[in-house]
């Protein structure tokens, strides 16, 4: 039986959707991870996945990437859909930049080559301006005085604020973080959760997987829970927070708010 997504947002009030996510099924072996989820994300929207582990979150953000393979269902982003031609999944993945719980930076490569490989190798830019967009990136995630340094220099905070600036530097549409401070100690999760939040005050467009509550209240437009594989309920954070609709949210709260 379908589990009923219980909505608390006007569907027909949001502007078109630049990620649409249909009845999207994920299996794993006789293990299903995605169970007829449905998500829309709105350009400039910053939503929150929250919910226990294993829950799906990671899977889901993985499925818009394409680096899960969906099993059924559609994924659609900025307007092309996801159905395993390579031509697409380029395109999309020049599109949408992706920061995950490990930093996956290159250790042989300074900071700022780090930042520069993509550009060059993928949108085709010179290394002059390569190094001109790298720099003026990491200046924004202020570590750019540490461009020349190699990976195994930096703490992890900053490692991580390098790999959001190696995103950017493709200027993706959209940005998907899979819980991106989990692996950090926790005087560095505020580095790089005040890099985030400058990157939603700029209005990108932003998928979240992430237990920093508070980092949701502040900056997200919907917050998406999820158990057992299906999105159980959603809302604005305000309502979320001091109302959630179900229990199993609540019960869910209750664990990780103090």
């Amino acid at each position: 039986m379908k589990m009923v997504q219980e909505i608390a947002v006007n569907e027909m009030a949001r502007p078109p959707a630049i990620v649409a996510v249909e009845g999207l099924v994920k299996r794993f072996g006789h293990f299903t991870a995605l169970s007829d989820v449905n998500l829309s994300v709105a350009a400039g929207e910053k939503i929150v996945l929250c919910g226990p582990s294993g829950s799906g979150k990671s899977t889901l953000i993985r499925c818009i990437n394409h680096i899960e393979k969906h099993d059924g269902g559609r994924i659609v982003v900025d307007g092309v859909e996801l159905t395993g031609r390579m031509d697409d999944i380029n395109g999309v993945r020049r599109e949408v930049g992706m920061v995950f719980q490990s930093f996956n930076l290159f250790p042989h490569l300074s900071v700022v080559e780090n930042c520069m490989l993509a550009p060059m190798k993928v949108r085709g830019l010179s290394r002059t301006d390569a190094h001109e967009r790298a720099i003026g990136l990491l200046r924004k995630v202020r570590i750019h005085d540490q461009a020349n340094k190699y990976p195994s220099q930096l703490s992890g905070g900053q490692q991580q604020r390098v790999a959001i600036a190696r995103a950017l530097c493709m200027q993706p549409k959209i940005m998907l973080f899979d819980e991106p401070t989990s692996a950090l100690d926790p005087e560095m999760v505020k580095e790089v959760l005040d890099t985030m939040v400058e990157l939603a005050t700029d209005g990108m467009t932003m998928i979240c997987v992430t237990h920093e509550m508070g980092f949701a209240r502040e900056i997200a437009d919907r917050v998406v829970f999820m158990d057992r594989g299906a999105i159980v309920e959603e809302a604005d954070p305000e309502t979320f927070f001091r109302a959630p609709r179900t229990e199993r949210a609540r019960d869910f709260l209750g664990q990780i708010i103090h």
